[in-house]
């Protein structure tokens, strides 16, 4: 029932004041890391999470008031996140060819599993690892 997107729909779209109710479950529930991570996604609303991150220390039912009186209402799809697999793997990618974040994505949907597996063994630098059991 106190789902991430009952609270984005109503920063985005609806304005539903869901922290002013009487249930105090929406309060407690309320997640504003994830929601400052999900809204920095859209170029629209970038000033807005990031002014939430400086004052990350406010209480959750002002940061919500903040997202709902500042942020148009509009429509927003939430972009493509990467799993944490895949976050290693991004790592290992920026690290051998020197790249950035955007350019390693990209790289990242190129290269195949084998490709990927390849610039994990060049990079290992010895010591103990998990990764000696498996290869």
């Amino acid at each position: 029932m106190y789902e991430l997107k009952d609270y984005l729909n109503a920063i985005n779209f609806t304005k539903e004041k869901l922290l002013d109710t009487e249930d105090f479950t929406w309060e407690k529930k309320y997640p504003p890391y994830i929601i400052n991570k999900c809204l920095s996604m859209h170029y629209d609303c970038i000033a807005q999470a990031n002014e939430m991150n400086g004052y990350h220390f406010l209480d959750k039912k002002i940061q919500f008031h903040f997202y709902i009186n500042s942020i148009r209402k509009k429509k927003r799809f939430g972009g493509k996140w990467l799993s944490q697999s895949k976050l290693k793997d991004l790592d290992y990618i920026k690290e051998y060819y020197g790249y950035g974040n955007e350019k390693a994505k990209q790289a990242l949907d190129i290269l195949t599993i084998q490709q990927i597996e390849q610039i994990k063994r060049s990079l290992l630098k010895g010591g103990r690892t998990k990764w000696v059991k498996k290869l």
